[in-house]
């Protein structure tokens, strides 16, 4: 008569009974597992976005129109966790890095008519502290700030300003202090994120960079992270990059929707939706034109 065991030690699992083993193969009885499952259970996908925050905020203006801090660093993060679901494919997100300055807070001088100024107290000013503000109460958020060099800031005519200047539309007594935009530099930024793509593809802290750029500056650190076994993701937010950037990187990808050309972000203007349905009435319209 067999014994019971004695403790619990010797008693037999039931995934390594006879019955879960097939006889001659010695493996479990279990289903086989599909080529996804496989994907996701040997090589889990851990990801890291870089979102260079000055090129997002522009680019995001021209996709989404003008938001509040809060909206735009609501977009951010949100843009940012979509990249981590690819096809079939769920990543894990190590961290999002959001690189930036502060905005110019020191007190300076109107470029025409010499009065004191407190940029500080500036609508963009307060718009961008309240912008990382946000940012830094965000889950996963680390944001790297850079600074702004006051030997490097300038007065600038607008764009605008200057082509009704050549265009002989506008003459210099009409221009005002309005007229102007001050021309700040940021500083260390570009270098924060080349040490951090660097720093994660040697500890080996990721498999996979996501940057949220469109500066081909960044080729080397693209190229160093691919040497080192990185998938390097780039999304250009649908601005057009350079062919050394789209040489250096494993694939292409934008979350948000591709922006519709508007007009008016030139210079005024009604924008109007282009279809490929409206090119057979704009053909029969011009023909019955000719006839």
């Amino acid at each position: 008569m067999a014994k019971e065991p004695s403790s619990p030690r010797q008693q037999v699992s039931p995934i390594h009974s006879e019955k879960n083993i097939k006889s001659g193969g010695g493996s479990f009885s279990s289903p086989p597992l599909g080529v996804d499952d496989l994907l996701r259970n040997l090589s889990p996908v851990i990801t890291a976005v870089l979102v260079d925050a000055a090129f997002f905020i522009k680019r995001a203006r021209v996709i989404v129109g003008q938001q509040t801090s809060e909206e735009c660093a609501k977009t951010l993060h949100k843009m940012a966790l979509s990249h981590l679901t690819d096809g079939n494919r769920q990543a894990r997100l190590y961290r999002i890095f959001v690189y930036d300055a502060p905005p110019a807070d020191w007190k300076g001088h109107s470029p025409l008519t010499k009065k004191a100024v407190n940029f500080a107290d500036s609508p963009t000013a307060q718009w961008r502290h309240e912008f990382h503000h946000k940012l830094r109460g965000m889950r996963k958020v680390a944001l790297r700030m850079g600074y702004v060099s006051t030997a490097h800031a300038q007065w600038q005519l607008n764009p605008g300003v200057l082509k009704d200047l050549t265009n002989g539309k506008r003459t210099w007594s009409d221009i005002k202090d309005e007229d102007f935009r001050l021309d700040v530099r940021q500083k260390g930024v570009d270098m924060r994120l080349g040490l951090d793509i660097a720093t994660l593809a040697f500890k080996r802290q990721v498999n996979q960079i996501v940057l949220i750029s469109g500066d081909a500056d960044f080729v080397p650190a693209a190229k160093l992270a691919r040497r080192e076994g990185i998938d390097f993701i780039l999304d250009p937010m649908w601005q057009t990059i350079h062919d050394d950037l789209h040489e250096h990187i494993d694939g292409l990808r934008t979350k948000l929707e591709k922006p519709m050309k508007r007009p008016e972000a030139e210079g005024g203007g009604v924008g109007f939706p282009t279809s490929s349905l409206l090119l057979p009435f704009v053909f029969l319209l011009i023909r019955l034109f000719l006839m």
